[in-house]
């Protein structure tokens, strides 16, 4: 076994990645905020709207598969 992994350059970047992989999906779930014909954070905190949250939900984890996929 070894320590390959604890090596700084690694870790670094092991955080860039990280961080490129949270900034694209922001920019994707912002970009599909947009598209959509109402403000997905009123209609789902407002309104209590339980089947856009389970759709938004699917849609996040969707979107995150893609990019971990692109950065691996």
């Amino acid at each position: 076994m070894g320590f390959e992994y604890l090596k700084p350059g690694v870790i670094l970047s092991s955080l860039i990645f990280a961080l490129i992989g949270v900034v694209v999906f922001w920019v994707c779930f912002v970009i599909i905020d947009k598209l959509t014909p109402y403000d997905l954070w009123a209609e789902i905190v407002e309104k209590q709207n339980k089947a856009l949250a389970l759709v938004v939900a699917a849609m996040c984890l969707g979107i995150s598969i893609i990019v971990a996929a692109a950065i691996h």
